[in-house]
């Protein structure tokens, strides 16, 4: 059993009143009392997502005894948006931020949280919805970096990618289709380099939020990397470039 699930209606009624970073809450479909409505409400107000789920799922990945209701609890806290900004800030460097749009594997996850600690990446923005978030393995394969890169939820990522624009930082995606190698590109300045998911890539509303697409030229019978692969190329050029500056 997933040493982050929590689950029974007081318990999961006090993890969202400590202020604890929360994946997940999982209802029973059905229930609709007064504790569960008020589990509803606290996750409402923590802006965290409510799935509604069968009691035979919840049986299986609690294994019994959960009252209808079941938390993913995160394996460390989440930051937010401003907080990646403000940590660039306070080191007087321009932002340097990964986005992971629809990363699935936790692996992939943890291994870019590993490399992104090493070259200096202020922080890591993904989704609330359809992404990989920060759990157990997660934790375990980034071998401690979840602990020191700072990770941002965010609900509408075309919106944030904008936002990030208008702060003057760069926006690149990386994308196996894109006419620019990532070693020709100007890397260097504030930037948000975005990583797609495993097998699609990035969403059509991504790219299209992009300020220059780049890809990993390979001369292989393989025409793909793994995400954490591709990542760790790509973040290891960006910080190469802003070592020269």
């Amino acid at each position: 059993m997933d040493d982050n699930l929590i689950f029974g209606r007081n318990a999961v009624t006090e993890l969202l009143k400590s202020g604890r970073s929360v994946n997940k809450i999982l209802i029973a479909e059905g229930s609709r009392d007064g504790s569960i409505q008020r589990i509803f409400s606290l996750a409402k107000t923590a802006g965290v997502v409510v799935e509604f789920t069968s009691r035979d799922k919840l049986d299986k990945i609690c294994g019994g005894r959960h009252q209808g209701v079941a938390a993913m609890a995160a394996a460390a806290n989440y930051s937010t948006l401003e907080e990646i900004l403000e940590l660039a800030e306070s080191k007087n460097e321009l932002p340097f931020i990964i986005l992971l749009d629809e990363l699935e594997d936790p692996q992939n996850f943890g291994a870019i949280l590993r490399t992104a600690e090493a070259v200096g990446v202020h922080g890591v923005i993904i989704p609330k919805r359809r992404s990989v978030q920060l759990n157990a393995t997660v934790f375990k394969t980034s071998a401690g970096a979840a602990e020191y890169v700072k990770v941002a939820q965010v609900t509408n990522v075309a919106q944030t990618l904008k936002n990030l624009r208008g702060r003057d930082i760069k926006i690149v995606g990386s994308d196996m289709s894109a006419e620019t190698d990532f070693n020709r590109a100007d890397l260097s300045g504030g930037i948000v380099l975005i990583i797609g998911s495993e097998g699609k890539g990035m969403r059509r509303l991504t790219r299209e939020n992009c300020d220059l697409l780049i890809k990993i030229p390979m001369v292989g019978k393989i025409n793909s990397l793994n995400a954490s692969v591709a990542g760790a190329v790509l973040m290891y050029e960006i910080f190469s470039q802003r070592q020269r500056k």
